[in-house]
C-alpha cells in the first residue's frame, strides 16, 4: 500500500492512469458505446470523410470507424490481458518454486526458459494458430508461454535476495512453513517487481497482438480490432491518408500510458527501499555539539607516550 501511495504521488503516474482507466473503459463498454453498428456496410458511404453520421468517416466497405474503434478496443486488450494472465501463471509460480523444490527441479526449470527464451514472439503464435486453429485464445496462450521466462526470472532474482535474509531464516528455524514465510515476508517485497514486469509485458503483449491482428492471426474478420483496422488503411492511403493515425494512435497511448506506469512504479518501489537511517538523518533537527565524555576524553600526550609496565 505505501508503493501504491507513492506511486499516486508522482506527476507519471497521475498521467498513465486517467489513458489506462479510459482505456479500460473503452475496452469493457466500446461496443455499447458506438454509435452504429461496426459491422454494418453501406455501399453508398465508401470511404467517407468525417462529418455528419460518420464522425470519424467510413472505411473501405460503408462501416463507421468511430463504431470499430470502440468495438475493437475490447479484443485488443483483451488479448493482451489474456497472454499477459497466463504467463503471470507459467511465471511467477515455477520462479518461486524453484527456491524451494530442490536442484533437480529448478535445474529443470531453468533450462526450459532458456529454450523458450530463444523462440520468436510472432513464428511461434503463428505456428500455434496454424496447428490450434485461428482463434484469439489459441495465439494467446502462446505468447503467454514466450512472456513466461520474464516473469520467472524476475520473480525468482526478486525471491532469491529475500530467502537468503536473516529474519526468513530465523523463520525458518523456528518452524514457520514456507507458505506463510512468502505470504508474510517474500510476496508483499516482491510485488512492486511483479507489478513493473507486469505493466512492460502488457505493452508488449498490445504490440504483439497489434501485429498479430494486422497479418490476420489470432481474429476472424470482420471483427474489428485495431491491428486489423491498421492493415485495412494501409491499402488505401490515396483515397484516406488520415486513417491509420486513428488506431495508431491508440496503441500509442495505451502503449506509452503502461511504459509511464511501469516507470512510475518502478521509481516509487525504488525510493521505499532507500535506507532508513540516511531519512532520519536528513530530517534531524541540528543540536547541541556533542561533548565527549570522560571515557571519550583523549589521553594526555605523556601518559600515551609512557611505557607499558613489564
Amino acid at each position: 500500500m505505501r508503493t501504491l501511495r507513492r506511486t499516486l504521488r508522482l506527476r507519471t503516474a497521475r498521467i498513465a492512469l486517467p489513458v489506462l482507466a479510459a482505456v479500460a473503459l473503452l475496452a469493457l463498454f466500446g461496443g455499447a458505446l458506438a454509435p452504429q453498428d461496426p459491422l454494418a456496410q453501406d455501399t453508398a458511404q465508401l470511404l467517407h470523410a468525417p462529418g455528419g453520421a460518420h464522425l470519424l468517416g467510413t472505411d473501405y466497405l460503408g462501416r463507421d470507424v468511430l463504431s470499430r474503434l470502440l468495438a475493437g478496443t475490447g479484443d485488443s486488450v483483451a488479448g493482451a490481458v489474456e497472454a499477459v494472465a497466463a504467463a503471470m501463471l507459467l511465471g511467477i509460480v515455477p520462479g518461486i518454486a524453484s527456491l524451494w523444490l530442490g536442484r533437480v527441479f529448478e535445474w529443470v526449470s531453468l533450462r526450459a526458459v532458456d529454450a523458450l527464451m530463444t523462440l520468436p514472439f510472432t513464428l511461434f503464435a503463428i505456428a500455434a494458430v496454424g496447428v490450434f486453429g485461428n482463434g484469439l485464445h489459441q495465439a494467446m496462450l502462446a505468447l503467454g508461454v514466450l512472456l513466461s521466462p520474464l516473469f520467472f526470472r524476475v520473480t525468482r532474482a526478486a525471491a532469491l535476495g529475500f530467502t537468503q535474509a536473516q529474519y526468513v531464516q530465523a523463520a525458518e528455524l523456528m518452524g514457520a512453513s514456507r507458505r506463510w514465510i512468502l505470504r508474510t515476508h517474500l510476496w508483499s517485497k516482491i510485488l512492486p517487481t511483479v507489478a513493473v514486469t507486469t505493466a512492460h509485458a502488457l505493452a508488449t503483449a498490445l504490440l504483439t497482438v497489434t501485429s498479430l491482428t494486422f497479418l490476420g492471426v489470432g481474429v476472424q474478420p470482420p471483427a474489428p480490432t485495431w491491428g486489423g483496422m491498421l492493415a485495412s488503411d494501409l491499402g488505401f492511403l490515396a483515397q484516406q491518408p488520415w486513417a491509420p493515425v486513428l488506431p495508431a494512435t491508440l496503441i500509442m497511448l495505451t502503449v506509452g500510458a503502461l511504459n509511464l506506469l511501469a516507470d512510475a512504479v518502478r521509481d516509487a518501489g525504488a525510493a521505499g527501499t532507500e535506507p532508513v537511517r540516511a531519512r532520519t538523518a536528513a530530517a534531524a533537527p541540528a543540536g547541541r555539539p556533542h561533548r565527549a565524555g570522560p571515557s571519550e576524553q583523549p589521553a594526555p600526550k605523556e601518559q600515551a607516550d609512557a611505557p607499558l609496565p613489564a
